[in-house]
């Protein structure tokens, strides 16, 4: 990759398929600086201030993957697309509800190492069109020695772009965080607080309860679906705080949290 356009230092970008105001309860939980956007009809982008990667030597890929499972696991009808970069490599990562992740990776001077069918589950998930936008797709997936890593995550929010996706002025993949930070704040991004546990869950709530989730609050379903969340997270935290992985730990913890707090609101609703 030239040093022109080299995706250095590592940063990171969450492209979520909903609005702020759906995007912003989940986001808040991770209790992370992260600035939030709109991205375009139906899109939000997240643009973290990358500490944990930068202090803690973490690498920015493990990192991002477990943010955007986190988000996609609580979010569950929306998906979520962590766009990341370093001085070696860069690529994409797809959370989708509880479905297995997916990733496609470049190295820094372009050459495609992921899986071809990787692009195909993409344009599956994100209700892309299996004939145009596959094409589209494609040239991601092949040599081309005037692309760099850089150019592969650009191309990417092109074919996005089909979709509603409109990325703030200046913030673009492969950037600085602070950069991309100053170019967010420049076109409005709100720097999410973490309002404490109380006001988030209800903020949480309230978005589920207007949402097609609304009859997953209370009865069977939401039992069931707190079950699921608390059998998935408890074995992931673990997991996470065995790697020393932060973005595996907060992924975990997000989902006991949320079928904690799910199974005793049901409880509580029914008294």
């Amino acid at each position: 990759m030239n040093a022109t356009s080299g995706p250095s230092p590592a940063g990171a970008l969450l492209l979520c398929r909903a609005d702020p105001p759906t995007v912003r309860p989940p986001a808040q939980l991770l209790r992370e600086r992260l600035l939030l956007a709109p991205a375009g009809a139906d899109w939000s982008v997240l643009v973290p201030e990358g500490k944990p990667w930068q202090d803690g030597g973490e690498p920015v890929e493990r990192v991002v993957t477990g943010w955007a499972t986190a988000l996609a696991v609580s979010a569950a009808t929306w998906p979520v697309l962590a766009l990341w970069w370093d001085g070696d490599r860069a690529g994409v990562t797809l959370a989708a509800g509880f479905r297995r992740t997916v990733g496609y990776t470049w190295l820094a001077d372009g050459t495609p190492v992921g899986e071809d069918e990787a692009m195909r589950t993409f344009a599956d998930r994100l209700a892309l069109d299996p004939v145009l936008d596959v094409q589209a797709l494609e040239p991601l997936t092949l040599p081309d020695p005037g692309a760099d890593a850089r150019s592969r995550l650009l191309g990417l929010v092109a074919v996005l772009a089909r979709t509603g996706l409109g990325l703030p002025a200046g913030v673009d993949p492969g950037d600085a965080p602070g950069r991309l930070r100053e170019a967010a704040l420049a076109a409005g991004a709100e720097q999410l607080e973490w309002p404490g546990w109380r006001d988030a869950v209800l903020a949480e709530l309230d978005v589920v309860e207007e949402g097609p989730l609304g009859p997953y609050l209370r009865g069977p379903k939401a039992r069931v679906l707190g079950g699921v969340q608390l059998a998935a997270g408890v074995p992931l935290l673990l997991w996470g705080l065995g790697r020393r992985s932060g973005g595996w730990t907060t992924a975990g913890a997000l989902l006991v949290a949320h079928g904690a707090l799910g199974l005793a609101y049901d409880r509580l609703r029914d008294h």
